[in-house]
Order: C-alpha cells, then sequence, then structure tokens
C-alpha cells in the first residue's frame, strides 16, 4: 500500500488514478479547488481519502496544505502533480494576465508543491514525483505557443529536478499524455479573444476544434477524435509508480508518440543540417 498527494483532483485522468487507487487500498490525499469537490468518494472510502483545497497561485498555502498532509498521514510516497488547464489562441491575442495565470497554474504551482515535498521526501529518505506534462510539452504549434510554453518549461524544471534530486532516493516521471477524454478540452481551458485577422487560418480552425465546434460532427464522433482513455492511462501512471524504474519520460497515447516522433525528427533533421555551421564559430582554441 502506498499513500499518494495528488493536485487538480479531479477530471478524467486525476479521477480515474484516484478511483483505482482508492479501489486497491491506497490512501489518497487528493486536493482540488472547489470545496467538497470528492465528497462522494470521501463518503464511500472514508479516512482512505484525506481531502483538501489548496490554492496553487499561493505559494505559502501550497506549504501549509503539504504540511498538513504530512502530519495528518505520516507518510506520503507519491507526488502526483496533476493540476493544469489548456490556454488556446494566437499567440498575439492572448493577454498578458493569461499567460501570468496559465503559468502561475501550470508551472509555477507545480514546482510550489514539488518544493513543498522535498524536504519531507528527504527526511523520510524516499518518494517519487510524478509530473503530469502535455505532448505538447514537446512540441508546439498554432493556437497553442502559450500553453506549450508552460509545459515545455515544466519539462525543462523537471529534468534538472529529476537529477538534482535523485541522490535523495527520489525518482521523477515526467508525463507526456496526448489527448485524452476528459472535459479538458472546451470544458476546462482558457482562449485568446477573436481576431478577425486569424479567421479562416489554422489559429481559427484549432482554436474551434479545442472548443468542439466542429460543423457537422456530433459530440459522439468529436469523442472518437481523441485517443486517450484516462482510465488506461491511468493504470500506467501506478504500474510505473509501482515498478519504480523507468526512463525520465512518459508518453502515453498513439497521438503523443506520433507527434513527439515527428516533432523531435524534425528538430534533429534541422540541427543536423546545421553542424558544420556551428562547428566553425567555435574559438580556435577551444578545448571542449
Amino acid at each position: 500500500m502506498k499513500t499518494w498527494f495528488i493536485t487538480g483532483a479531479i477530471g478524467g485522468l486525476a479521477t480515474s488514478v484516484v478511483r483505482e487507487l482508492l479501489e486497491r487500498g491506497d490512501r489518497v490525499a487528493a486536493t482540488t479547488r472547489r470545496e467538497g469537490a470528492l465528497s462522494d468518494l470521501k463518503q464511500k472510502y472514508g479516512d482512505q481519502l484525506w481531502a483538501m483545497t489548496m490554492n496553487l497561485k499561493d505559494d505559502q498555502a501550497v506549504h501549509t496544505v503539504v504540511d498538513r498532509a504530512f502530519a495528518a498521514l505520516g507518510t506520503i510516497d507519491v507526488l502526483l502533480n496533476n493540476a493544469a488547464y489548456g490556454l488556446y489562441g494566437a499567440v498575439e491575442s492572448i493577454s498578458a494576465q493569461q499567460v501570468a495565470d496559465v503559468f502561475a497554474v501550470n508551472l509555477f504551482g507545480s514546482l510550489s508543491t514539488a518544493r513543498a515535498f522535498l524536504p519531507h521526501f528527504r527526511e523520510q529518505g524516499h518518494g517519487q514525483i510524478v509530473q503530469i506534462s502535455s505532448m505538447a510539452g514537446e512540441y508546439s504549434t498554432q493556437a497553442m505557443g502559450m500553453y506549450s510554453a508552460s509545459k515545455w518549461a515544466v519539462e525543462a524544471a523537471f529534468e534538472a529536478l529529476a537529477a538534482e534530486v535523485a541522490p535523495f532516493n527520489v525518482q521523477t516521471t515526467i508525463v507526456e499524455p496526448g489527448g485524452i477524454r476528459t472535459n479538458f478540452v472546451g470544458g476546462n481551458g482558457a482562449f485568446g479573444a477573436e481576431m478577425t485577422a486569424y479567421q479562416n487560418t489554422p489559429v481559427d480552425q484549432i482554436m474551434r476544434q479545442m472548443k468542439g465546434e466542429i460543423p457537422g460532427m456530433d459530440v459522439a464522433d468529436y469523442v472518437k477524435m481523441i485517443a486517450g482513455d484516462p482510465a488506461k492511462m491511468a493504470h500506467q501512471i501506478i504500474a510505473r509508480v509501482e515498478d519504480g524504474h523507468g526512463a525520465l519520460r512518459m508518453t502515453l497515447g498513439s497521438d503523443a508518440y506520433q507527434k513527439i516522433h515527428e516533432a523531435l525528427a524534425g528538430r534533429l533533421s534541422a540541427l543536423e543540417a546545421q553542424k558544420e555551421i556551428a562547428y566553425s564559430t567555435d574559438a580556435d582554441d577551444y578545448q571542449g
């Protein structure tokens, strides 16, 4: 039996993780933005579920909740940083406040929670961090620039953190899901201003798709265009934690595999084409 701490513990992927963990007998400390969001699970599982509201934009509040969780539960084995939301629109159309808000949750909230956990993990001599990123953490495209920016930043920060905390017997896994059949699209996303300049461009088309506005297609058909089954993804995340070993990054979904593979292959090809230029700019006495 393990004890997990999960942020953003409502929604398709997180709910699937929480339900599988509780069903198999693990303890879960779950945080949400809204009071009572997990009342049905709390009623069913009682003390097996420790639930608390937490404002990820308030660093001190995050540390307070984490400290309370350790005080109540004693040992917490796994931190699952799940809380995040999407932000879509042309870079030009997204306000400075929207950028600040998405980074506050997707990046800074995850970092605040990790920082709050690390002293406890060191004291108990072990821990695992599971950081939910996105396939968009490996590539960027029209209408997703600022969301991808937040996830690229997550990837960079937690890649470094993983190496830093490994000597303390703390393992880190960055999970890169593709599309998930949850309310993440449309129901839990923010959008930049609609600008007439971008009408009938890929930006306009992607924004409408992210809002679920696809002419001539009903909801059932739209859902079939989304690859990820949240229950299957949850099971693989739990299995990785149980195994205790694996690559730093974990890709989930055929769409994620395909898009990440294409992005990495393209970047590597472009890099190789510039090798001669890169080497030509070295100082004559460089001894690398």
